[in-house]
């Protein structure tokens, strides 16, 4: 192990909760390591300092290391994945106009994307600007489940609107300016702006992909195996905490603190108990963010990612899959559940893809 503690990065969601509770709990140090988290502010900051050696590992979007290993956006790392973090939990979240154009039903079904087609359709043949939708990052779930749903309406996604970045911190503000006619970012961040009043949640993640994977724990080359084994370990036990319905008030306390001081509670609250809000109250989700399941990082899920990645012209061609896939293997995993006991997850239902 590192004489130092181990800097582990996350991004300011619910899904970051498996770090949070590990180091609350004293999880990190039950299993043998010294950890040091660093919130950062928006995806490319985690990706430079894990890209650079100042972090030894991250909270990741899925898609982060399959561009890492391929040098998209100009940086490159080799990474290896302990675990996943999470599943489910992401949010399509439309501006009050925009949700009225679509027809989004007050009682939260969630928005076709064939209705949504049409609304888009409607704004080119009446002249008016392109929507502008927001996703977090250019390699993130969030970005390829919205594209597979726009198409899956017959949208052209890189033509019929603008898709455009936002972090996930600022697409309230961004909505709220109206930059952005909607976003996609995972929770709380799509309840906040529903809670201001801002807009209306449309549909989540789970709508287009049930139990989809969403982000990862990755450590930088180089790190001790023994080291990343002992922080996915905690990270697992800390999934099994959250999932237990008698720890939703302490979760959602804990982030409330940590994390979102400036939201109600309630809010925070949200997406750990599997709902989302609507204008007539809130909508249990048929696929919920959960977290124990989603901890082995199954390649068969990333590839999904990968072809999606492929789809739309972002992985040069020349780049085999064996390579894009690097970080997913399993060994970490297998080694810290074996610390734990912890029977191997069900495997992933991949959602069904059409022809580009």
């Amino acid at each position: 192990m590192p004489d130092r503690p181990l800097r582990i990065g996350y991004v300011p969601l619910t899904d970051a909760a498996p770090l949070l509770v590990a180091e609350e709990m004293g999880l990190f140090r039950q299993h043998g390591a010294r950890v040091a988290l660093s919130e950062e502010s928006a995806w490319a900051a985690v990706r430079d300092r894990l890209a650079h050696g100042i972090l030894d590992g991250a909270h990741l979007l899925a898609p982060m290391p399959i561009a890492l290993s391929c040098s998209l956006g100009g940086v490159r790392a080799r990474l290896s994945v302990g675990a996943g973090i999470g599943r489910n939990g992401n949010t399509l979240t439309l501006s009050n106009a925009m949700a009225e154009e679509a027809g989004l039903d007050p009682d939260g079904a969630p928005l076709s994307a064939e209705a949504f087609a049409a609304a888009i359709r409607a704004r080119a043949a009446a002249g008016r600007p392109p929507l502008r939708l927001a996703a977090v990052f250019p390699f993130s779930s969030h970005h390829y489940l919205l594209r597979h749903w726009l198409a899956s309406g017959g949208l052209d996604p890189d033509h019929d609107l603008r898709l455009v970045l936002v972090p996930p911190p600022r697409t309230a503000r961004a909505l709220e300016a109206g930059e952005v006619d909607g976003f996609c970012a995972g929770e709380p961040w799509g309840s906040h702006a529903a809670a201001l009043g801002l807009g209306r949640v449309a549909l989540t993640g789970g709508d287009i992909w049930p139990d989809h994977p969403e982000k990862v724990l990755a450590f930088r080359e180089g790190l001790p195996f023994e080291s990343g084994v002992a922080v996915t370990a905690a990270v697992i036990a800390a999934a099994r905490w959250l999932d237990d319905p008698a720890n939703r008030d302490d979760a959602a306390r804990l982030m409330h603190a940590r994390v979102f001081p400036f939201m109600a509670r309630e809010t925070v609250r949200l997406a750990l108990d599997g709902l989302t809000p609507t204008a007539n109250g809130t909508r249990a989700l048929p696929a919920p963010m959960r977290f124990r399941e989603a901890t082995l990082a199954r390649p068969e899920a990333a590839a999904w990612y990968l072809r999606q990645m492929r789809r739309w012209g972002h992985v040069p061609e020349g780049v085999p899959d064996e390579s894009a896939l690097s970080a997913f293997g399993d060994a970490t995993w297998h080694a810290a559940a074996a610390l734990l006991g912890e029977a191997e997850p069900r495997t992933v239902t991949l959602p069904e893809e059409k022809a580009a």
